[in-house]
């Protein structure tokens, strides 16, 4: 089944299937409640039209009614019926080989600014006409079986027919042709032949994606996109044509008479000879510095490839002389070449080959019977002897440029060999039909030039590519050298990349060095999301636990005192507060024995924070001898004392409200937000601190101002009863109050752990911890600073750290305050 837009073709091989396959497309249609309009639908039918063209049997015909309204047409006599007649004809373009070459004299009818219709106009018309009364019949591509492409260019157009082989018949699928621009004209034939399979590719592109196409040429086309020099559009084209799965092999037989006259007669005489001669020119040398060899190889229909090679081994000069002449001749089978000449001028290399003396050096014999090996592979092969003037191009590849005949197309490949020719074995490698497959896709993407290996990329037409001893360089220039701001891994990436460079792993390489990097991990920005799930802290009856914190420092008000320390109770939510003047250890253990020993009894647990007040010995010692178990929470974490937080929060709230210019009258305040607070229902329990505490609500000033009912029907000996009853029932209120408590923080629990992104580490990992308040720190301090070692894990998301000197830090470390370091 084929859909374009709102027209659909089922076609099957047998009547049968075609009726399954009808019922499957009715129920889609039935499902998706898509409607069919029955006038324009056929069914059961063995040909008909579709996009304008016939579907039969046979393949995709051409539409007769198109082509008969241009047979019948008589010649334009005006430019407007010249543009009717191109436009009919671009609708039929795929039928008409070579379309473009034929209408040319019509197309200069076009361009002109007078309208003339000349005698070659008349005769493209004719020809256009005698095409269409009998087109070809193009096939449908069958999946699978590749696709073969024949190029051809002249001299102002450049054509290409894509056709199938099945059954030894050569069918037909598609026929391309384009006039080249002004500029396109005047490239040499092989830009021409590469442009024409590059806009094949354009058209055809669905084709070129869904099958291997195998282009038929004698024309080295693959050595020139496969090794382009630094022209701008042949790496354009070359990076195009990387995508798709392309081969080349030789024209060979045509057994299609379309097929036929579209070669014959776009086709100039010189690329008709697929067996023409090559000449190859070789010459090797050898000094104290190194040793190379540079071959020139020259086709029939003026191509012309330069090679300089480079020996990374150690070699005399006839060892270099043999090592050119193997690798000319290996290049000249890479192009196909089956008649060779090489011309050399070294004698001895040459009487060696041709029998005419004989190898007595070991290694110059493997050399000669190589050379014997490789020659006897091609159809006619001659070594000739020549003058070593006759032989600079070879000898001094740096000048060839000079030396370039008009319209060649020039190609130089710099290479390096690390081993001998002799101790690679024959076959295998790239060459080999089995190692194809592999490496046909990967190699079609890289390209050697300069005796340096580029990849095709897209940031930019070449990538140098680094191996593992130069990339570590790249790597630390582009991100913390001169011009480095420690960027990000993927913006390392792609700027190493903008830059011109390239290796198989550089995301990876580029994300774990940055990953590793110290300063960005100091620098880093802090995870905002919670490494652990909300961990609701309950006491189990009144004045059992306690939270403490130190809030300040306010304005200095009467008796010197700027900060306050405030006690919260986990149960009741009741508040104590002082003012204190310093927030010394002994005011802390003063605070403690006044405000609750003496007023609540002994509570069995004492959250605070690391502050040195609430860890000194003294304070430690207060406790120990109360039997009250000290709890502090993590280093830079209030959110494990998160109760005391909102006691202070609640406390600052009333004070900046009530107090207005006079700020040191906030002691005096103090009171009134307090009782403010005891004597307001709490959002987690629904009642009032004050009757959690003493049973009953407190009388507050408006029932004096405005009697409320308890006061207009107060009766003193009632009141007594009233009072006793409430502290019988006060047990049941807290487990109420409790049970409430519990499902908000349920609730709260549920919504905060929806952001949790779990972080943990284990005992041994190398963390960093966030700078500390105490610590001297300003807009270009690190956030973050270590390492430190985890030596334990105390649970809730806790740690214990040590430094790498194996000095352990006081006190725990939430995981929010962690980040794993890399080294």
């Amino acid at each position: 089944m084929e859909v374009y837009v709102d027209d659909m073709v089922v076609k099957s091989s047998q009547t049968k299937t075609h009726f399954h396959t009808l019922e499957r497309v009715f129920s889609i249609l039935r499902k998706n409640r898509l409607r069919l309009n029955p006038e324009k639908c056929s069914f059961g039918v063995k040909a008909g039209k579709f996009l304008g063209f016939m579907l039969t049997e046979r393949g995709i015909e051409a539409n007769p009614d198109k082509c008969q309204a241009i047979i019948n047409m008589r010649s334009p006599q005006n430019l407007k019926e010249v543009q009717q007649l191109m436009g009919k004809v671009a609708a039929l373009s795929r039928f008409i080989p070579r379309s473009a070459e034929t209408a040319l004299p019509i197309f200069g009818a076009l361009k002109k600014g007078r309208f003339t219709w000349t005698n070659e106009c008349e005769e493209a018309f004719k020809h256009l006409k005698a095409t269409l009364s009998a087109p070809p019949i193009l096939t449908r591509p069958t999946p699978s079986i590749p696709l073969h492409l024949y190029l051809s260019a002249s001299e102002k157009a450049i054509s290409s027919v894509l056709i199938q082989e099945r059954e030894e018949e050569q069918r037909p699928v598609y026929f391309v042709s384009k006039v080249l621009q002004d500029p396109e004209t005047r490239y040499s034939k092989m830009d021409k032949m590469a442009l024409a399979l590059v806009t094949t590719s354009r058209r055809l592109r669905p084709y070129f994606q869904n099958f291997e196409i195998i282009v038929k040429t004698d024309l080295p086309i693959r050595q020139v996109l496969g090794k382009p020099d630094l022209a701008g559009r042949m790496v354009a084209w070359s990076v195009q044509l990387s995508e798709f799965d392309i081969t080349f092999e030789s024209r060979g037989k045509v057994r299609a008479q379309a097929l036929a006259d579209f070669l014959v007669e776009m086709t100039p005489a010189a690329e008709m000879d697929g067996e023409g001669e090559w000449f190859l020119s070789v010459d090797g040398s050898s000094n104290r510095t190194g040793s190379g060899a540079g071959i020139i190889l020259e086709g029939p229909t003026g191509a012309l490839l330069e090679q300089s090679l480079h020996f990374e081994f150690r070699a005399s000069n006839n060892q270099a002389e043999y090592e050119a002449l193997l690798a000319g001749m290996k290049l000249a089978k890479e192009v196909g070449a089956k008649r060779l000449t090489v011309k050399s001028d070294s004698k001895l290399i040459i009487g060696q080959v041709n029998g005419d003396y004989q190898a007595k050096d070991p290694q110059l014999a493997k050399y000669c019977e190589r050379a014997a090996s490789t020659a006897s592979s091609f159809d006619k092969f001659t070594l000739l002897h020549v003058p070593r003037e006759q032989n600079e191009r070879a000898d001094l590849l740096a000048k060839l440029a000079s030396t370039q005949k008009r319209g060649q197309q020039k190609m130089v490949i710099h290479e390096k060999l690390d081993f001998p020719a002799i101790e690679q074995p024959e076959g295998g490698g790239p060459n080999d039909p089995e190692g194809i497959p592999k490496i046909a896709k990967e190699a079609a993407k890289y390209t050697i030039l300069g005796q340096q290996l580029y990849r095709r990329g897209f940031s930019f037409p070449l990538l140098r590519c680094l191996d593992q001893v130069d990339s570590p360089y790249v790597l630390k220039e582009v991100h913390e050298g001169i011009c480095g701001t420690h960027i990000g891994g993927k913006a390392l990436a792609s700027k190493i990349a903008r830059a011109g460079y390239y290796w198989p792993t550089l995301k990876r390489d580029c994300m774990d060095y940055v990953k590793k990097c110290d300063k960005c991990q100091k620098f880093a920005e802090g995870h905002k999301a919670p490494p652990e799930s909300l961990h609701h802290v309950m006491s189990p009856w009144p004045f059992f636990k306690w939270g403490v914190d130190i809030l300040g420092p306010f304005p200095p008000a009467p008796g010197q005192v700027k900060f306050l320390i405030v006690a919260f109770d986990y149960f009741t939510k009741w508040i104590e507060a002082e003012p204190v003047a310093t927030i010394t250890a002994e005011r802390v253990k003063k605070f403690y024995w006044k405000k609750i020993v003496c007023r609540f009894g002994i509570p069995a647990e004492i959250v605070s924070d690391n502050g040195t007040q609430f860890a000194s010995k003294a304070t430690a010692e207060f406790c120990q001898g109360l039997k009250i178990k000290q709890v502090f929470t993590s280093v830079e974490h209030p959110q494990s004392n998160g109760q005391a937080e909102a006691a202070n929060k609640v406390i600052l709230r009333g004070l900046r409200k009530r107090l207005e210019e006079a700020k040191g009258r906030w002691a005096e305040e103090l009171h009134q937000v307090l009782w403010s607070y005891h004597t307001t229902p709490h959002s987690s329990t629904n009642e009032t601190p004050f009757r959690l505490t003493f049973g009953t609500e407190a009388m507050i000033p408006v029932e004096i101002g405005e009697p409320s009912p308890r006061m207009t029907q107060f009766e003193p000996n009632r009141n007594e009863e009233e009072l006793r009853a409430n502290l019988d029932l006060i047990q049941e209120v807290r487990e109420i109050a409790h049970i409430r408590e519990y499902a908000v923080k349920t609730r709260a629990a549920r919504r905060y752990n929806q952001r949790v992104v779990p972080r943990s580490f284990k005992t041994g990992d190398l963390v960093l911890k966030k700078v500390t308040m105490t610590t001297n720190k300003n807009k270009l301090t690190p956030p973050w600073e270590g390492p430190f070692r985890i030596i334990n894990e105390t649970g809730q998301g806790a740690y214990k750290l040590e430094s790498l000197e194996k000095k352990i830090l006081p006190r725990t470390w939430n995981a929010a305050s962690l980040r794993m370091y890399y080294s």
